[in-house]
């Protein structure tokens, strides 16, 4: 499940948008709602993540994944 979140002031993975099955759903609802110009997209052992900076590189929002089992 592919969590989209929006800085809420104080936290980059602070407020909650919303849930989707896919990455693709997830990116085009995080268009929607977080206004970000980069998306870099980062493969952790436990989690996929996809940070969502602005025009200046300051984090906005992110995307996370969490994968079972690892790699």
């Amino acid at each position: 499940m592919w969590k989209v979140y929006k800085w809420d002031g104080m936290y980059i993975q602070g407020e909650l948008i919303s849930q989707h099955r896919s990455e693709s759903a997830a990116l085009k609802r995080a268009k929607k709602e977080i206004d970000f110009v980069h998306a870099i997209k980062q493969d952790r052992k436990d989690e996929k993540l996809i940070w969502l900076d602005a025009k200046d590189h300051t984090p906005v929002g992110v995307i996370v994944k969490k994968v079972k089992g690892g790699k």
